[in-house]
């Protein structure tokens, strides 16, 4: 999902559209994505071994870590997997560096403490998500603000699945010390959060719109409130581990919908 949203990130946003033999063959763009999909990676590995507990109550058959790979190894892993992302960030720019010592940075601290917090730990997760968009801009200065705007898109609607996936998760996270806002708020409150949230992301995304004078990119955002308006309909009578989780599958739709129309706007 990430190489496919970054290269049609460079291709669509960045282009030109009319060069895509080149870009697709373009070794500036394999390096990055590689050097993204590494340090993420790596990031899946240390978030996996610091909850394997909390795994096997949340989601028992996902359990990897202590089952079928041992944790030494894991470990081992999730550094090399590191080294190798920010050695080539290094070798693409400085610039690409530091997006990517950063992103590391952000995945130990997400994994290792902020996770067990309330709120922080979404924002984290959402920012990287971000992060995997905004590491394009900043090497390549074409459009920058239009990758941008994708980038507020894609934290945003990270921002909404993260939380969720905390009400999901609720009945493992709480055995274990956890203090995520379903938890410390309760679902009822968790979910009037989640509303203010997204009145306030649908106007940031129309509003970057017409600053940006694209009055395309607003008939797609608005195309998109089909799915968020079902989102809303579904969450509010959701109180299940089984419908959060169709919810959170339903953020990974709009997100995956929202990247695509990025098609359209090369028509």
């Amino acid at each position: 999902m990430i190489a496919l949203t970054q290269y049609m990130t460079r291709i669509f946003l960045i282009g030109p559209v009319s060069e895509w033999k080149l870009i697709l063959g373009e070794n500036t763009l394999f390096l990055i994505t590689l050097s993204t999909v590494l340090i993420a990676a790596a990031g899946y590995v240390i978030n996996d071994y610091f909850d394997v507990k909390i795994d096997l109550i949340n989601k028992p058959d996902r359990v990897i870590i202590g089952r079928y790979l041992k944790r030494r190894v894991a470990m081992t892993t999730h550094q090399v997997f590191n080294v190798l992302g920010c050695v080539i960030g290094l070798y693409v720019s400085k610039w690409v560096f530091l997006v990517s010592v950063l992103s590391v940075t952000l995945l130990w601290l997400y994994a290792s403490f902020f996770k067990k917090r309330p709120f922080v730990g979404n924002v984290i997760v959402s920012l990287l998500t971000a992060l995997s968009l905004i590491i394009l801009a900043v090497y390549f200065p074409q459009n920058r603000e239009l990758v941008s705007l994708y980038a507020l898109f894609a934290f945003g609607i990270s921002l909404i699945r993260e939380i969720i996936k905390d009400m999901e998760d609720v009945r493992g996270d709480a055995s274990h010390g956890c203090r995520t806002l379903p938890i410390v708020w309760g679902i009822p409150r968790t979910k009037l959060f989640l509303y203010a949230l997204i009145m306030l992301f649908i106007p940031a995304l129309f509003l970057a719109a017409h600053w940006l004078q694209n009055p395309q990119l607003a008939w797609l955002f608005f195309a998109l409130l089909g799915l968020i308006s079902w989102l809303v309909y579904r969450l509010v009578y959701a109180d299940t581990k089984r419908e959060f989780g169709a919810l959170s599958s339903l953020c990974k739709i709009i997100m995956l919908v929202g990247m695509m129309s990025m098609i359209l706007l090369v028509y």
